[in-house]
């Protein structure tokens, strides 16, 4: 019997590959739970966890459509060349700035969908070159194209959870 084994480089591309395929799922996955949350419900309840200063789920699914897009700036930033530093934001600060809970959870929820098949293109076309770009995370230091590759669905699954948790609060 044989065991056909992968090179480092195939195996780093299946990595990114799932990961890109991974940022697919989550948006999709998000639009299911969407589906089913009234208005009322996305503004109103908040995460268990974090008290009267938790989160609602309209304002979690802004914070994912915010970071979106700034995670698409950095990663678009680090295949320009020349390891940029990589800005940094405060995610409460947008919270209260961009009034996320009085914005419409449809409209949000559009948004990210839209931000997100942008996203995966880009990361589909990246070149071997742009892949092995990298830029300076504001908190993490040196930081890869695979690991804004991973980031992505990383964060969402860590958001998705939290959206969930809220509404079994219920």
């Amino acid at each position: 019997m044989t065991t056909a084994t992968l090179t480092d480089q195939a195996q780093l591309d299946l990595v990114r590959t799932r990961h890109v395929r991974q940022m697919e799922l989550t948006v999709r996955i998000l639009q299911h739970i969407m589906a089913r949350v009234d208005g009322a419900t996305a503004t109103t309840l908040r995460d268990p966890d974090d008290g009267a200063k938790g989160w609602t789920t309209l304002e979690v699914l802004c914070h994912l459509r915010d970071y979106d897009a700034i995670f698409y700036q950095r990663a678009q930033m680090m295949a320009a060349g020349g390891t940029p530093d990589l800005p940094g934001y405060d995610h409460e600060a947008l919270a209260t700035e961009r009034r996320y809970n009085e914005q419409d959870p449809a409209t949000v929820l559009a948004a990210l969908v839209e931000s997100r098949a942008r996203f995966v293109a880009f990361f589909r076309d990246l070149t071997p070159e742009q892949w092995q770009a990298t830029g300076i995370h504001p908190e993490r230091g040196l930081f890869t194209m695979t690991d804004a590759a991973m980031q992505v669905g990383l964060h969402d699954v860590l958001h998705i959870e939290q959206i969930t948790r809220i509404l079994a609060s219920a």
